[in-house]
């Protein structure tokens, strides 16, 4: 780390450049001889990024950032904040520090927290940051985590780990034994020194391919951010139930959404229905979770098809996802769509449908936005249907 960044003219620039054009300042290249023009370009960019991304960091002065690859795997502040209300206790390992965002959350519910990171450069960042944000409690450590463990005989109350989702040659990776460090080989080393495990993962892997390689998975938590799944948590317990619990959040300027199901409780059977008076779509992160009988039992709505995975009732549901107002029911017909809709805006959904969005858009030239929303799907009588709706607010 280049102190020099943190000369005050240095910071300043950084911070009156922050929405500059960025090609340009590159071209006319650094005007402080002690740091590079690439240095402050990273900075400008991370510090672009904290804006949005982690705004505590971006209010504190003196915060320095690394290069973009290390703030993309960086969790936001609004899902570290939720992943530190998982925990309690005195003390956490973090065994894949990285930038350190979900370290600086997780000091404030434990007493004493522990900072692993095998890169130099890196580490040497976070223990800066942990400093100039007072976290006084975090050990900030440049070793490699699995040799701390094994030479360890301190015994944690949380462990945490969030593997680097790369490959040797930068391609991503998604299963958790082609992540780096590769957690299910080190299960046992992590129970012997850690009574519960907390995971972060790619909100593209499989749940049931997850569930597979950890075992002992108590809960799922499956976390959104504006209905985008941002990542997947998995609580480790040993002698976990079999029945594994899967919770939902979106986090929405407009109001959080929650959800919570057994996994086991998709065996049960749930009610079916042609399209009633209100249409509902569940959010990303329950369209992930695949808990759809469930929730169907608890928000007392029918389903419109097994595979649709769309939601109706003839009264107005609070459901976590978007509801509408059905105005009309369409059979999937190539001259009335055109006469309705031909040349005109609509937002269009497909589920359980033969043709994309893109495909239909294309079709029956229909303009992107509007008032009106389009949901292209299969009915209960296997029928080509499009529902014709307005959007409600619950």
């Amino acid at each position: 780390m280049n102190k020099f960044l943190l000369h005050e003219a240095v910071q300043e620039f950084i911070r009156e450049n922050l929405h500059s054009d960025l090609s340009r300042i590159i071209l006319k290249g650094s005007p402080f001889p002690e740091v590079s023009i690439q240095e402050i370009a990273t900075q400008i960019i991370g510090l672009k990024t904290a804006e949005k991304k982690f705004p505590d960091f971006f209010s504190t002065k003196n915060i320095i950032f690394p290069p973009g690859l290390n703030l993309e795997q960086a969790s936001s502040e609004v899902t570290a904040e939720y992943k530190a209300s998982l925990i309690s206790g005195k003390s956490l390992l973090d065994i894949t520090g990285g930038f350190g965002i979900d370290s600086f959350y997780f000091s404030q519910k434990v007493e004493k927290l522990s900072y692993c990171e095998i890169n130099k450069g890196l580490a040497e960042i976070a223990a800066h940051n942990f400093k100039v944000l007072k976290a006084q409690n975090i050990q900030a450590n440049n070793v490699n985590a699995m040799d701390l463990l094994k030479n360890a005989s301190e015994v944690y109350d949380w462990i945490f780990a969030d593997p680097a989702r790369r490959d040797i040659h930068g391609g991503k990776v998604f299963r958790l034994s082609d992540c780096q460090p590769d957690i299910p080989a080190h299960l046992e080393l992590l129970w012997a020194r850690g009574k519960h495990i907390l995971i972060k993962t790619s909100p593209l892997l499989d749940l049931h391919a997850g569930i597979e390689e950890l075992q002992n998975v108590a809960e799922i938590h499956i976390v959104a951010v504006e209905n985008e799944v941002k990542e997947l948590l998995w609580l480790l317990q040993i002698n976990a139930s079999e029945e594994i619990k899967v919770k939902t959040i979106n986090f929405q300027k407009k109001g959080n959404q929650w959800f919570e199901a057994v996994l086991s409780a998709e065996k049960r059977e749930t009610a079916y229905s042609l399209p009633e008076k209100y249409l509902y779509e569940p959010n990303a992160a329950i369209m992930k979770s695949g808990c759809f009988k469930k929730l169907a039992e608890v928000t007392q709505t029918k389903k419109l098809q097994v595979n649709s995975h769309l939601y109706t009732s003839d009264k107005i549901k609070n459901f976590p996802g978007r509801a509408f107002e059905v105005v009309d029911i369409m059979e999937f017909n190539k001259k009335d769509l055109k006469k309705n809709f031909s040349g005109k805006k609509a937002n269009i959904t497909t589920r359980n449908f033969p043709l994309s969005v893109a495909e239909i858009r294309k079709k029956f030239k229909i303009k992107d936005g509007g008032k009106d929303y389009l949901f292209f799907t299969t009915s209960l009588e296997e029928e080509k249907i499009v529902l014709v709706c307005k959007k409600v607010n619950v």
